[in-house]
């Protein structure tokens, strides 16, 4: 018997005959229970990893291109009033929400119209400076959570897939012992299944894990920028309401 003996030639494939397949498909089919098992977890998984990376992939970019135009609109215009209705078409850019908070409740403590922080000559209310920075404080811890929801799963992916397929290949290898002692025998043959077994929990796990580390070192880079945005916006809304009051008061005085 020849070395080409066990060796049969098919269009476009090679196959070794009496050797586990080739084909990955069939490999999974072949697997135990146990590697099944991890398999599917792994592919579990990937699939939530992928739809949180494609989700938040376009929230990313939505939020980055709004924020453009809407610092855009801010800056080129004078009157708050107009800003502010111009800005809710704006709904995915964070710094048009902290100024829309900031503008309401400035609206709402009527101090637009009151710089001086009192009401109708009466007891001192709360100073506008101290409000907008709390509510621009709270919007911006408001959006960053929302912006950075469900990326902690990428990093938890990237760090358990790895050691569900190392689970997987160690059961692999277990298997590939157990046959080889119920049959006495260490060949090819019932070495390959349990290997092939391993390897397929071992890639899967890479397969799992690769993307989500990569999408999350991403996406907290951009979470960083859109963070730095936020906080040097929050600076400038509070210096241009600090320079409008106290143009108010001073033409208040003068009168």
């Amino acid at each position: 018997m020849t070395m080409f003996e066990n060796i049969v030639f098919l269009p476009g494939q090679i196959q070794v005959s009496g050797a586990f397949g080739s084909d990955i498909i069939q490999m999974v089919i072949h697997a135990g229970p146990v590697v099944k098992l991890v398999l599917f977890i792994l592919c579990l998984f990937s699939i939530i990893s992928w739809t949180i990376i494609f989700t938040k992939w376009r929230l990313f970019r939505r939020a980055r291109n709004e924020n453009g135009l809407f610092l855009e609109l801010f800056w080129d215009s004078t009157a708050l009033n107009k800003i502010y209705g111009d800005s809710d078409q704006y709904s995915f850019s964070p710094v048009a929400q902290l100024f829309r908070a900031a503008y309401s409740e400035i609206m709402r403590l009527g101090k637009i119209q009151n710089p001086m922080g009192t009401k109708n000559g009466g007891a001192p209310m709360m100073p506008v400076l101290d409000v907008v920075e709390r509510t621009l404080k709270k919007t911006a811890l408001d959006q960053t959570n929302t912006l950075e929801k469900a990326i902690s799963f990428l990093a938890t992916t990237g760090n358990t897939t790895p050691f569900i397929g190392l689970f997987g290949t160690v059961w692999g290898i277990m298997e590939s012992f157990r046959g080889i002692g119920l049959r006495g025998a260490a060949n090819l043959a019932v070495v390959a299944p349990g290997i092939s077994e391993a390897l397929i929990a071992t890639a899967a796990g890479l397969a799992a894990a690769i993307p989500a580390v990569v999408a999350y070192n991403y996406f907290s880079s951009k979470l960083s920028v859109l963070r730095n945005e936020m906080d040097l916006f929050s600076a400038d809304f509070l210096s241009l309401v600090e320079r409008q009051m106290v143009k108010k008061s001073v033409s208040s005085k003068e009168e």
